[in-house]
């Protein structure tokens, strides 16, 4: 058994807390939404959806002053709330605990590495996966496919091949890899090509693909992410951006985006670890990202009176 902190416990967060408590392990959710923590104190944690239907028993907290040390950090927050919540982290530390982060689009791993120092740190992708909170105490688990943890820096090591296992004994299936920074390029051409887009309309993955002026444009923001990605040095295995988006398009016709979700509850979204993450590496490489910089502000302009 191991004691384990997820820090932003929210739709996906739960699901991982769930999934770690079922299979045995000292968790401790940590959320700033108080009337999730008091439930789940209360109550317990109640997961249901593609990884069936449980409540688990854990403990949860508003902040993470006070806590013991932990073996293992999953921080769960959303891509702008890194920088805080990498503040809030120290206390939890042991001499041989590794914060796990697994966050959208580009810079969550730098900030944390930078705050926390980058032997502590690697790097999480969710592939897959969604989630929704149905109130307070209570998530929805709607499917899953694949963790993939690699070392910010380097080949998998026996670290990463020890949580890839803890997540595998707790029914995920996850994978230690060799090039997490390859990894995260190859999912951030889809994510750009249909988040910025999708929020800007309302539209659905499909229903972008789907449209005559849409879909050029959205394909473009793919196809100017790959190519800032190659000009940065990256590894990709994806020689075909369009075929690459195209396919991932066609899997999920009807989902909605993180940011379309976060416009439709007028939240700030993640938009400058997505799209807005393209221009700031073009510019590392001496180049321009026009398309991804113009939905980045659109994007931006929409969101000031947002919370």
């Amino acid at each position: 058994m191991s004691r384990i902190a997820i820090l932003g416990c929210g739709a996906m967060g739960s699901v991982y807390a769930g999934l770690f408590a079922a299979a045995g392990h000292d968790v401790l959710a940590i959320d700033s939404w108080g009337a999730h923590v008091d439930a789940m104190n209360r109550d317990g944690l109640r997961l249901e959806g593609a990884s069936g239907e449980r409540t688990v028993r854990l403990a949860a907290a508003t902040s993470t002053e006070g806590q013991a040390p932990v073996d293992l950090v999953i921080l769960a927050t959303k891509a702008r709330d890194v920088a805080t919540a990498a503040r809030a982290i120290p206390p939890l530390l042991g001499p041989e605990t590794t914060v796990l982060t697994i966050q959208n689009g580009l810079g969550s791993s730098a900030v944390l590495a930078g705050a926390l120092g980058q032997d502590r740190v690697v790097a999480g992708i969710a592939g897959g996966f969604g989630a929704s909170l149905k109130g307070p105490g209570h998530a929805h688990h709607n499917g899953m496919e694949v963790v993939r943890i690699g070392e910010l820096d380097g080949p998998a090591t026996p670290r990463l091949a020890a949580i890839a296992a803890m997540w595998r004994g707790a029914g995920f299936r996850a994978e230690a890899c060799d090039d997490i920074q390859a990894l995260t390029w190859e999912k951030l051409i889809c994510n750009v090509t249909f988040s910025g887009i999708c929020a800007l309309t309302g539209l659905t993955i499909g229903e972008v693909m789907a449209d005559e002026d849409l879909w050029p444009t959205a394909r473009a923001c793919g196809v100017e992410a790959w190519e800032v990605a190659k000009a940065r040095g990256v590894r990709l295995s994806v020689e075909d951006p369009v075929a690459h988006i195209t396919a991932f398009g066609r899997k999920i016709p009807n989902a909605r985006p993180s940011l379309l979700l976060d416009h439709r509850a007028r939240r700030r979204s993640e938009i400058d670890a997505i799209n807005g993450a393209i221009p700031r590496e073009a510019a590392l490489a001496g180049r321009a990202a026009p398309v991804n910089a113009t939905i980045t502000a659109l994007v931006r302009q929409r969101e000031r009176d947002f919370a």
